[in-house]
Order: C-alpha cells, then structure tokens, then sequence
C-alpha cells in the first residue's frame, strides 16, 4: 500500500464584529425604529472546523476482505482530514485478534465477525461498544467460465470427468469466512476434504484465480476484487452464515478522536455506496 500522504490545511479564526453590534444597536435605541441587529449565522465551514483541524496516525487492522473497500475509502476519509494518516494492516480476523491481545501498537480493529471482535472485548482492549457497518455473504469462487460446471455446494464433494472431486480450498474454521463455510457445509450435508485450509480469504482467492484450486468459498466481494480473475456461484440461502462486520476503537489508542472519526465515516452514505458497489451489504 501506498503511504499514506499529509496536506496542511490552514486554520480558521470567526470574527465577530462586537464593536459593529455595540453600534448598530445604540443607533436603534435613538432611532427608536431602526431593526436590532441579530448574531452572524455560523457557515458550513465554521460549523466543520473542529473536524477539519483532526490531526495525528491512525493504525488500523482490518479483516483482509476489507482492503478492497478501505483503500478507497481511506482516501476520501483523508481529503476530508488532510492532517490525517491512515496505516492499515490486513489478514484473516483471528489473527489480528490474537496481535491485538498480545500487544499489537493499533488503534481499530475491524473483524469480518463478532466471535473474534469478543475476543479483544474480553479482554479489555476495546474502548466503548462495537459498530457494526457491513454484512457479507459466501460464493463458491470457481475459474472464469466455471469449466466443471459447479453449480452447488454438493458439487465441490461430486465427483467430476476425472472421476475425483474438485480440487476446493477453504478458510481455518478459526477465520470468519472458514466459520461460514463450515455452518453452510454442515447445513448442506456435503462433506469436504480441502487441499488447504488457509489463514485469510485473500489467500483462498487467489489460490483459485491462480488455478491452484478449482474452487474455493470467498465472499461476494471478493469475486468482484478479482476483476473477472474468478467466477462466483451463488449459495442458496447463503444469509444463513451472513457474516457481520464490526469496528471499534483500541483501548488507549494514540488518537482517540481520529478512531471515532473514521468509524463515524463508515456510516456515511459515500462509504456505505462504497462498500455495496464492492459487493457488501447494509448492516
């Protein structure tokens, strides 16, 4: 990822015209007819300025699902705050759970699912309570064209031409989209023998958009990130493991006010038309 970059942005002072005011209404009180004046209306610009003059580094872990839809966004959410810089680190959702409790320097955290978001509530290490700003659903990632034909999940354990199964990869149940995986298989009656079980839903993606796999379960957004490198196949009913995402800020976090900031800019509604056009859902 490309650093980070920092735009000065000059600082604004209102003035206030006391000594105008002061005049205007003595003349009123000898005219006895002439209009009192009535306090300048605060502008669009003055009503921001707090906001704009946001400064300082902001660390965010983010589930590796999210990179699509958080570079993007971290570039608008940095226009809006030039003295702001914006790091973020990506990987499966246990991972960074597991950094976080042993001690990683980070001030967000956003999980691909509250199981692993709990676990740095429990233990101590989240300020306030978490937002959640986005849902997600599985597809069966398969190559462009979908050469075998998979068209369920009972396809991934079938046998094809060959006479063997597809080739298939998965998350760790211990990651968000393994967790899905596994409830939907289970609810499916289909069992599975993955080549892999992988730490994070990047590497599941680009094992299949490599031709390592013949299909693997990603998210809906992730399909689309891959520019036409993968096909997806719906799951019927796939809500049924909808994953949700949630965000918080870090307990003594370098910048408080830019953690809140950044969260409250997930629920605008540019970064809400983000993350839809990228796949996701409303939460």
């Amino acid at each position: 990822m490309a650093a980070p970059t920092s735009r000065g942005i000059p600082a604004r002072t209102p003035v206030r015209l006391f000594a105008a005011t002061l005049l205007v209404a003595a003349a009123g009180t000898l005219l006895g007819c002439a209009p009192q004046s009535t306090p300048e209306e605060t502008t669009p610009a003055d009503a921001t300025a707090d906001t704009d003059t946001l400064s300082g580094e902001l660390a965010v872990f983010a589930a590796a699902s999210l990179e699509p839809a958080f570079e993007p966004l971290a570039e608008s959410f940095e226009a809006l705050h030039p003295e702001i810089d914006l790091t973020f680190t990506y990987d499966g959702s246990s991972v960074l759970a597991t950094q976080i409790l042993a001690g990683a320097p980070v001030d967000v955290f956003a999980s691909a699912d509250e199981a692993n978001m709990q676990k740095v509530v429990d233990g101590g290490l989240i300020d306030g309570s978490p937002t959640t700003f986005a849902t997600s659903e599985l597809v069966i990632a398969v190559a462009p064209g979908n050469p075998l034909g998979i068209s369920d999940l009972a396809d991934l354990a079938a046998p094809t031409e060959s006479g063997a199964p597809p080739v298939v990869v998965v998350c760790a149940a211990e990651v968000p989209c393994g967790s899905a995986s596994q409830t939907l298989l289970e609810r499916d009656g289909v069992e599975l023998a993955p080549a892999s079980e992988e730490q994070n839903v990047s590497a599941v993606l680009t094992k299949v958009a490599a031709g390592e796999a013949d299909a693997g379960l990603v998210y809906a957004s992730d399909v689309l990130r891959s520019g036409g490198d993968v096909d997806g196949i719906e799951i019927t009913d796939a809500s049924d493991a909808a994953g949700s995402y949630v965000i918080a800020p870090v307990s003594d976090a370098a910048s408080p006010e830019v953690a809140r900031a950044f969260i409250e800019f997930l629920s605008t509604d540019e970064a809400q038309q983000l993350l839809e056009d990228l796949g996701f859902r409303a939460p």
